[in-house]
């Protein structure tokens, strides 16, 4: 059996009722089933997800989108998936892609691959190409393993190997933490080309806010002093 078959996609949401259904129609070309998990939104985001084909899971309020990442990957092992596929509903990352992430796990072995947007990165507003090159570049210290985009969502994750690593992350840090903890896990890492498609108005990121989460999360990593194990983290891509 093809790992695509036992692989669910998990969509977290707030008020992407625009996006949404394409979203979902396009990652079902590739994958068996959508979990999208509707963050408190006020619109009809959750709506037209089920009418696309998405079993949807709603939080009555916001609760950020680690919640709603630990929400969509329970559910995702409860109905006996082995991997879950991550990505933004809001069109930020193209369906088209999923091949690439699924080959690289069954090229490399790898438990968790990562989309890397950095080969586009002149395609970034030079603010967000820069920003995340410098939080990459402070995973890496803190991990000792050179990771090539630590902060893009588009991520394809083994389920069982999820279970085995406490992450907490409530907001958008949880992208950085999920590769913390599945590192000093020993666990292995990825990384796939994805194309880059930035609409400044879709995104749901504060620039103040999340940074200065990111921040404070960060530090006290480092002050934690506990050094991830450097496992192999081969970053081969697929062609």
């Amino acid at each position: 059996m093809d790992l695509a078959s036992r692989c669910v996609a998990v969509i977290p949401c707030l008020n992407e009722a625009g996006t949404v259904a394409a979203v979902v129609r396009g990652v079902l070309e590739y994958l068996p089933a959508v979990l999208v998990v509707d963050d408190g939104s006020d619109d009809p985001t959750g709506v037209r997800a089920e009418a696309a084909g998405a079993q949807v899971l709603r939080h009555p309020v916001n609760r950020g989108k680690g919640v709603a990442l630990q929400t969509g990957w329970a559910r995702a092992r409860e109905r006996g998936f082995q991997w879950a596929l991550t990505l933004d509903g809001d069109g930020q990352h193209d369906p088209a892609d999923i091949p690439a992430l699924v080959a690289c796990a069954e090229q490399t072995g790898a438990t968790l691959v990562v989309g890397n947007r950095m080969g586009e990165a002149r395609a970034m507003p030079p603010l967000r190409r820069w920003v995340n090159r410098w939080m990459t570049a402070r995973l890496s210290e803190l991990t000792g393993v050179r990771l090539l985009d630590s902060q893009c969502g588009f991520r394809l994750v083994h389920l069982p190997g999820l279970g085995q690593v406490h992450v907490t992350a409530d907001h958008f840090e949880i992208e950085s933490e999920l590769l913390l903890r599945w590192l000093g896990a020993g666990g292995q890492v990825a990384f796939a080309p994805v194309r880059v498609i930035y609409r400044p108005q879709a995104s749901k990121i504060q620039p103040l806010t999340d940074s200065w989460r990111w921040l404070r999360w960060w530090r006290r990593q480092r002050r934690a002093c506990v050094p991830a194990t450097r496992c192999d983290c081969r970053s081969r891509a697929t062609p």
